[in-house]
């Protein structure tokens, strides 16, 4: 999985952080889903732009933070 392909980091979309591209949506806010305990389905329902590979991509992108 390369994250890159699905996540960007752009000064001039939501200041900089971390998000999916296409979308207003950060990263930050799908892991902290996943962290609470959310199924793929729940955050696939709440945010229908996202994609599976969306949230393997977050996963990948964190494990590259660590």
């Amino acid at each position: 999985m390369n994250w890159q392909d699905h996540i960007t980091v752009d000064p001039n979309v939501c200041h900089g952080k971390a998000c999916f591209k296409g979308t207003r949506i950060l990263v930050s806010v799908v892991l902290d889903n996943l962290g609470a305990g959310l199924s793929q389905e729940e955050i696939l329902e709440s945010y229908p732009s996202l994609t599976r590979e969306n949230l393997q991509a977050a996963l990948a992108y964190a494990a590259d933070l660590a």
